[in-house]
């Protein structure tokens, strides 16, 4: 195996065990010469700023500083950057870009747990299962043996804003159920859409002719309140709107009028703001389910971010680049 390159990590110092647990680590410290002590969480640390001098990948992570051009000119021989999360848009300055380095990010292995995150509320939702939580809750009984209309998964419309990875593996995980997808993206045509084996339709289709829409575009300038007032009033009565995207996708405003007047109801793993404010409506009304934002890796998903790393590290030593590359050229349109 070729000479053990430096590595340091760059982020909270608590997630470091998590994210690469004991196995995980020691196979990681036989690729790369790495302290697992020595996390930075601020570059202008003295014992950091000298270590930086030497680090030839940089494995960062949730917690980690900004590099920006001073931070990159302390570690003239740093050559991968290797993010073990999603977005690299919070670590990331064009100072990254300037100087070529590699970037990897485990984007991939945290879009499955959203995905299946999303499948099961889909399904969930199809059922109705939370409003009948809340019944048989308040009633104490079984409402009885009828049989009750208007809800399962069979033939249900699901509607999938954005082919982003996330989008796509919930495409993905829908295939084997009784389930008519449908996708809007405006980055997709109609040969891409084929190719996922969904029809692709303009956003004020898929909303009007969909029980359930399930977001999961990215956050731009261009897609704050995406889905706004009129959005909502396009979606048919009874319909759910999932979002395990980014809060500032929905108008929450909006969507509260539209969960009061009982027209829809909402499955929220993020929010604007995150967290809500004590007082907001959303705690309260029966027909919105909120989450903490959980619906990423946690506990034991996140040794598959951990192994992400691992893997790409071991590509960098072996001199083949890096699987799962941030292209800079699309990054602004990426979560």
């Amino acid at each position: 195996m070729p000479e053990r390159p430096v590595a340091m990590f760059a982020m909270s110092a608590e997630n470091v065990p998590q994210i690469f647990p004991s196995e995980v680590m020691a196979r990681l410290r036989e690729v790369v010469d790495i302290e697992p002590a020595l996390v930075a969480e601020d570059f202008s640390q003295p014992r950091v700023r000298e270590a930086l001098a030497g680090t030839e990948i940089l494995i960062t992570g949730w917690g980690c500083p900004r590099l920006d051009a001073a931070t990159l000119d302390a570690a003239p021989k740093l050559r991968a950057v290797l993010h073990s999360a999603g977005s690299v848009k919070g670590v990331t300055t064009p100072a990254v870009w300037d100087r070529g380095l590699l970037v990897s990010s485990a984007a991939v292995a945290n879009a499955r747990p959203v995905a299946e995150y999303t499948l099961a509320m889909i399904l969930l939702a199809g059922k109705d299962v939370f409003a009948h939580r809340d019944r048989m809750r308040a009633r104490r009984s079984l409402p009885g043996w009828a049989l009750v209309p208007g809800i399962g998964n069979y033939g249900r419309r699901v509607g999938v804003i954005g082919a982003s990875r996330i989008g796509r593996r919930v495409i993905e995980l829908l295939r084997p159920f009784d389930l008519r997808v449908s996708l809007t993206d405006p980055y997709v045509d109609e040969g891409g859409a084929a190719g996922l084996g969904v029809p692709l339709l303009p956003l004020d289709d898929l909303l009007a002719t969909s029980d359930i829409v399930t977001v999961h575009a990215p956050q731009t300038p261009e897609t704050r309140h995406l889905i706004g007032r009129r959005e909502l009033g396009l979606m048919p009565d009874g319909s759910v709107l999932i979002n395990t995207a980014r809060g500032s996708l929905v108008d929450h405003d909006a969507l509260i009028d539209a969960l009061r007047a009982g027209r829809v109801s909402a499955i929220l793993d993020v929010t604007d703001p995150e967290p809500l404010p004590a007082d907001s409506p959303l705690y309260d009304l029966p027909n919105a389910f909120i989450t903490p934002h959980l619906a990423g890796s946690q506990g034991n998903e996140l040794t598959r971010l951990g192994l992400t790393v691992l893997s790409e590290a071991e590509r960098v030593v072996a001199g083949e680049g890096v699987e799962f590359g941030v292209d800079v050229g699309v990054l602004e349109r990426e979560a």
